[in-house]
């Protein structure tokens, strides 16, 4: 699993369809950390969900439990939805964009939007405190219209098939010089990579298809991760970063389509 917002999306969405139960969805959130809080990003929020503020976001421990409070609240709505974004530079969709949430997510890389499309809803954002424990602020946001819809699980495991050749030649393009004896081997790389997404469990009743899409995108991330941080493809003038970013993040953003439809199907959201 790639992060701690898809994680809660997966294993929230099996709880909720009662395939899972809620210590499931907490047992899965501590495989990220085993000391989570939850504070409101706004007085105004906070009374609204009846949970603790601080000017900075950062609150006494109060556990992980009120997170399922606060998820199922969101969806009580007919209409609502649970909904992962991931974005990064350039890639900005599913955000309400000029909200406090959208730059904050920015900053994090993730988030959950909970709600009505066109409707005030709930976001949330996990964040690493100083002292390894995972911050959750909840936001009051007007849930914004999907923008287009996920590819289809088809679409995705065939992209996902296909970046998997691309980041290897990317791999192999950008080491351009041999490995010498104090130098890790990428494949070795690779490997702990990939062990450390395989340390969060999926849900037993997720689709197959979207499990593999999953995997997958992990093993095209363990190749990319490797390729980002290789000494030998360290850019060494603009232009060679440029060259670097252009073949590099469009494999990311492949990564991102396919991780959101498969993460989307799995939840119950399609």
């Amino acid at each position: 699993m790639c992060s701690p917002s898809a994680t809660l999306t997966v294993w929230a969405g099996s709880w909720l369809a009662g395939a899972s139960a809620p210590d499931d969805v907490l047992a899965a959130l501590a495989a990220w950390s085993p000391l989570h809080t939850i504070a409101a990003g706004d007085p105004t929020t906070g009374a609204r969900d009846d949970l603790p503020w601080t000017a900075h976001g950062h609150t006494a421990g109060t556990g992980a439990m009120p997170l399922l409070k606060v998820i199922r609240e969101a969806l009580a709505e007919p209409g609502a939805q649970l909904r992962l974004v991931l974005p990064a530079p350039g890639d900005v969709r599913g955000l309400p964009i000029g909200t406090a949430f959208a730059a904050d997510a920015m900053e994090a890389g993730e988030g959950l939007l909970i709600g009505v499309p066109g409707r005030e809803g709930t976001g949330l954002i996990p964040q690493w405190d100083d002292h390894d424990t995972l911050q959750w602020t909840v936001y009051s946001v007007v849930i914004p219209p999907p923008i287009g819809d996920d590819m289809t699980l088809g679409e995705a495991e065939y992209t996902m098939r296909e970046a998997v050749r691309d980041a290897a030649d990317a791999l192999m393009q950008l080491h351009t010089t041999g490995i010498g004896p104090g130098d890790a081997d990428p494949r070795e790389q690779i490997e702990n990579q990939l062990a450390a997404y395989s340390r969060h469990a999926y849900p037993d009743a997720i689709p197959l298809r979207a499990k593999r899409i999953l995997d997958t995108a992990d093993h095209v991330a363990a190749i990319l991760t490797v390729a980002e941080h290789e000494p030998a493809s360290s850019p060494t003038s603009a232009s060679a970063a440029s060259a670097h970013e252009s073949l590099l993040r469009p494999l990311w953003n492949t990564i991102r389509a396919a991780r959101l439809a498969a993460v989307h199907a799995a939840a119950g959201q399609r």
